[in-house]
C-alpha cells in the first residue's frame, strides 16, 4: 500500500480529507467525477511545466482522475493566470504558480486579478535556488572578486536575465542594492536565452535558477559563484550561499505550487493539498523532480498562505524601492 510522508496510506490520507462536518464535505464526497485541469501560464519546457507534469502524475493516481496540463503562456504568465482566476470555483480548474505570480502585480500598471484574493492556496511542489554564474572568461571565481570587479568598471559589466520582473532580473537588482554595485542589465525573452548568450560569452554575468543553470556548470561552461538561498543546497553542494560570500540578506528560492480559485470549497482544497502532499513523497516521483534540480517542498494550505502574504511584501517592497517597472 502506497505510504505518505508521515506513514499513513494514501487511501486513508485521501478518506479523511473529505470527513467535514459541514456543506463543504458534501461538494468533495464524490469529487473529482471527471477531468482537472491543470493551467501552467507558461510555455512548455521550463520550471513550472516540468513541477506541473511531474505532479500531475501523482495526482492522477492518488485522486482517480485524468489531470491535463494547459499551457497557456503570455505577459508574463499573466494570460494563464487570469484565465485560472476567472474560472468556475469548483475543484476542477488549478494552477501551477511560481514567484512571478507574486511580482508581476507590482511592476505591471495593469493586472487583472489579486495575487493573493483571488486565489485559495493548495500547496507547494518544489522549490529550486537562484545561480550567479559568469562566462570563465570574466576570470572572477568568488562572489567577492566579483563585487570587486564591478566596483572596478561601475556599469560596464552587463547582466543577462530572463526579462523584467524575472526571479533573475529582482535577484540582480537585489545584488546591487546589497552591495552597492552597478551593471548594465540585459534583458531576454525567457531563462534559456539569457543563459545562453552567456555561454557563447556575449554576455558575461547571469541570474538564472538552478534547472536553467546547472548543468553548464558541472559542464564548465558556466562558473557558478553562489546560490541565493539561505543554505547550500543540495542540488549544488559545492556552491556557497551569498550569506558565506558577505552578502548580507539576499535569500531568493524559486517556488512552484498549486493555487485553485477564490471560493473553491474547503474540503476540495485540502483533498488536493493531501494528495499533492502524498505525490511529492512519492519516491519514483520525488527522484524525478530531483533529478529535474527541483527540491521537493509540500506543505499545509495555512503554511503556503503565510508564505505567499510574505512573498508578495517583500517583492513589493523591493520594486518600490529600486523603482522597477515592467511597462
Amino acid at each position: 500500500m502506497q505510504m505518505t510522508r508521515t506513514g499513513v496510506s494514501v487511501a486513508a490520507v485521501l478518506a479523511c480529507a473529505t470527513a467535514f462536518p459541514s456543506g463543504d464535505a458534501l461538494a468533495a464526497q464524490n469529487y473529482p467525477e471527471k477531468s482537472i485541469r491543470m493551467i501552467v501560464p507558461y510555455a512548455p519546457g521550463g520550471g513550472s511545466d516540468i513541477s506541473a507534469r511531474i505532479i500531475c502524475i501523482g495526482l492522477n493516481e492518488l485522486l482517480g482522475t485524468a489531470i491535463v496540463v494547459d499551457n497557456r503562456p503570455g505577459a508574463s504568465g499573466m494570460i494563464g493566470t487570469e484565465l485560472a482566476a476567472r474560472s468556475p470555483p469548483d475543484g476542477y480548474t488549478l494552477l501551477l504558480a511560481d514567484v512571478p505570480h507574486t511580482i508581476n502585480p507590482f511592476i505591471y500598471r495593469k493586472v487583472n486579478y489579486h495575487p493573493l484574493n483571488d486565489f485559495a492556496p493548495v500547496s507547494l511542489i518544489a522549490t529550486t535556488p537562484g545561480l550567479l554564474a559568469v562566462h570563465p572568461s570574466f576570470g572572477v571565481r568568488s562572489v567577492k572578486e566579483f563585487i570587486a570587479a564591478a566596483n572596478a568598471k561601475p556599469g560596464q559589466i552587463s547582466f543577462a536575465h530572463a526579462g523584467a520582473g524575472t526571479v533573475g532580473h529582482l535577484t540582480g537588482v537585489l545584488f546591487m542594492l546589497r552591495t552597492g554595485t552597478q551593471f548594465n542589465q540585459i534583458p531576454y525573452k525567457g531563462g534559456g536565452p539569457a543563459i545562453a548568450d552567456v555561454v557563447a560569452g556575449q554576455v558575461q554575468v547571469v541570474f538564472a535558477s538552478a534547472p536553467g543553470a546547472v548543468p553548464f556548470v558541472k559542464s564548465g561552461r558556466l562558473r557558478g559563484l553562489a546560490v541565493s538561498t539561505a543554505k547550500r543546497s543540495s542540488l549544488v553542494p559545492d556552491l556557497p550561499t551569498f550569506e558565506e560570500e558577505g552578502v548580507a540578506d539576499l535569500r531568493i528560492a524559486n517556488w512552484y505550487g498549486v493555487l485553485a480559485p477564490a471560493g473553491t470549497p474547503k474540503a476540495i482544497v485540502e483533498r488536493l493539498n493531501q494528495a499533492i502532499g502524498a505525490a511529492a513523497a512519492m519516491p519514483v516521483l520525488r527522484e524525478r523532480l530531483l533529478g529535474a534540480l527541483l527540491e521537493p517542498v509540500a506543505n499545509t494550505t495555512a503554511e503556503f498562505r503565510v508564505m505567499l502574504e510574505g512573498e508578495a511584501a517583500r517583492w513589493s517592497k523591493l520594486v518600490k524601492d529600486a523603482n522597477v517597472r515592467a511597462d
